[in-house]
């Protein structure tokens, strides 16, 4: 492009998703460092915007922006340009301190944000509670669909003391108890005997 030496041989590509069709960019030639880190950068920046709208497009710019990873490293593996019969081109900003590639690291940004926010709520949001024997329980949903809260049993709201756990084989309750959901076992497989209180 600028006629400067040395150089290397390689070819840029690009492409534009254009919701239906799509084009594929291409620059070939000898560039020299300068030149051709240049249009590595301009011609990805451009991909990095342009080139999702369409449905193949998914697929396509990914590819596009993996095989320029190629031609990069080699103009990175030259000497800075001489003897051009003009100036070299501008290489700018790296490709991620332009505003495209902070355009596609957004949502790559937020989605690694949403998996550790879903990993903190995970920890912090309890699941059923342990029942223990000794504790009071009270029922907020139908026995079918168990929704058991711990208690005080000092308090007017408790219903149901937890008398026995069933994890040893042939134990059963008393015949008026009611039997906990296994979830709310020590380890989600053993059930409670509840005995109400009035």
């Amino acid at each position: 492009m600028c006629g400067a030496w040395p150089a290397a041989p390689a070819t840029v590509r690009g492409h534009q998703g254009l919701i239906v069709l799509a084009r594929f960019l291409s620059r070939r030639g000898p560039f020299c460092r300068d030149c051709g880190l240049a249009t590595y950068r301009g011609m990805s920046a451009d991909t990095l915007w342009q080139g999702w709208w369409s449905p193949l497009s998914l697929f396509i710019t990914p590819v596009t922006l993996l095989m320029n990873l190629g031609p990069r490293a080699a103009f990175r593996r030259l000497a800075p340009p001489s003897g051009g019969h003009r100036p070299a081109l501008d290489p700018g900003r790296p490709l991620w301190r332009r505003p495209p590639a902070l355009l596609f690291l957004m949502p790559v940004l937020l989605v690694a944000l949403a998996v550790q926010a879903l990993l903190v709520i995970g920890v912090v949001v309890d699941g059923p509670p342990q029942l223990h024997v000794g504790q009071c329980v009270r029922n907020e949903g139908t026995w079918v669909e168990q929704d058991l809260e711990v208690v005080s049993c000092d308090s007017s709201r408790a219903a149901y003391r937890v008398t026995a756990l069933l994890d040893a084989p042939g134990a059963h309750c008393a015949p008026l108890d009611y039997v906990a959901d296994p979830k709310y076992g020590p380890d989600e497989f053993t059930s409670a005997c509840l005995t109400p209180l009035r």
